[in-house]
């Protein structure tokens, strides 16, 4: 990225490598390419847009920036607005590129005149990173609620008065996001981009399985992969809204595990081999 040992600061320098490192921590994700895909596009918005500030020509700034993430919970949303951060810090576009993770009750008071204030202090601390608002539809689920529509109200001011100095990500489920931002028409053009996290397919939703076991140096048998393959299939056609994500499969996995352990204590002595291999009986399908 970039031409090669460069300054600091400019892209063939330490700056290169640092957006070189994230771009390879994104790659290492399985699935989301649509994200992938977005990551490369906001690189080169950001880079131009440096540029041409450098120039003195007109640019955008962090608050072109704010997006929508729909998707179901455990399909990487959260782990995606983080590294979000740390591109925008390492392309200077904000300072800290930390992440502030929010939902209603981080910002709703319990009494009247109470949200605005807290809801202020809360996005005053995502200055100069990403404020991350999860389940942001529960803000106006309801129209008598009052105190989530302040909330959400204030947090579009701060949008407005801490212009260019942070950015905002709202984030759900996709057809409660799609109502919010239907019903809330001042919503879509404060929040340019809509960012899908679809659910995973039974192939990744393994591939999934196949890189937790190899953090914890385990392995499936041919028997187990199998069983592990079907599961997968099933869970990824079924219709529930925790079925293709990520949780699905490490609670899989710690089931498992717990399964291994009474089998192998059942034994008289056991191989590495052993220790280190899951059967099918383990998966308990």
């Amino acid at each position: 990225s970039g031409a090669a040992g460069g300054p600091p600061g400019t892209p063939g320098g330490q700056a290169g490598g640092e957006v070189g490192a994230i771009m390879a921590k994104l790659d290492d994700i399985v699935g989301v390419q649509s994200v992938k895909d977005l990551f490369r596009s906001l690189r080169a918005k950001i880079t131009i847009s440096e540029e041409k500030r450098r120039l003195g020509l007109p640019a955008e700034g962090a608050s072109s920036l704010h997006m929508v993430f729909s998707g179901n919970p455990g399909t990487g949303k959260t782990t995606v607005a983080r590294l979000m951060g740390e591109l925008f810090r390492a392309l200077r576009l904000l300072p800290q590129g930390h992440l502030v993770e929010v939902s209603r009750v981080d910002l709703v008071g319990e009494h009247v005149g109470e949200t605005g204030p807290k809801t202020r202090r809360v996005v005053e601390s995502a200055v100069g990173g990403v404020l991350f608002v999860d389940e942001a539809y529960t803000l106006v689920s309801d129209a008598k609620d009052t105190f989530g529509r302040e909330a959400l109200e204030t947090v579009m001011k701060c949008m407005e008065d801490m212009r260019d100095e942070l950015v905002v990500i709202i984030a759900g489920y996709p057809g409660q996001m799609d109502e919010l931002m239907t019903r809330n028409a001042g919503l879509k053009s404060r929040f340019p981009i809509a960012v899908p996290f679809p659910d995973y397919t039974a192939a990744e939703l393994t591939e999934i399985a196949q890189r937790m076991l190899k953090e914890r140096q385990q392995v499936l048998s041919p028997d187990a992969l199998r069983s592990m393959e079907n599961v997968c299939k099933k869970q990824a056609s079924s219709s529930d809204v925790q079925s293709g994500n990520a949780r699905f499969v490490r609670n899989l996995l710690e089931s498992a595990a717990m399964r291994q352990a009474e089998r192998l204590c059942a034994l008289p002595e056991r191989s590495r081999e052993q220790l280190m291999t899951l059967e099918a009986c383990d998966l308990g399908v």
